[in-house]
């Protein structure tokens, strides 16, 4: 007969995440509380905004470069393409920010607002 450890408020102990995260004021999180499908649907939100704006922006700015800035289509095709890589590889820069120094929250906002300003 094997015995089943239960958890959750039946046995006195919450059912808290196992991972060490915490919230902003350095308490434990619980399970019940976080995450989920409104965490889920903000991303998703922000995810669908975000590549609507890029490549909007982008495929803008070829005429942009062209006709206001003067490049060439060569050149303006090339910078639009050299920013295309820049912001694919700028997550490698966000993971390690977050994982070294400020932490996944605070690393998003900041990002965040970096983006909204530029």
């Amino acid at each position: 007969m094997a015995m089943v450890e239960e958890k959750g408020s039946a046995n006195g102990q919450e059912d808290y995440t196992q991972d060490g995260t915490v919230d902003l004021k350095g308490r434990p999180i619980l399970r019940s509380k976080t995450g989920r499908w409104k965490a889920c649907s903000f991303i998703v939100g922000y995810e669908v905004f975000e590549r609507m704006a890029f490549y909007g922006i982008a495929s803008n700015l070829v005429v942009y470069l062209t006709t206001k800035l003067h490049e060439g289509t060569v050149e303006s095709s090339n910078n639009i393409s050299n920013l295309g890589g820049a912001v694919w590889m700028m997550p490698l820069a966000g993971a390690y920010i977050a994982d070294a120094y400020l932490g996944r929250y605070w690393t998003f906002v900041i990002a965040s607002i970096i983006y909204f300003l530029v």
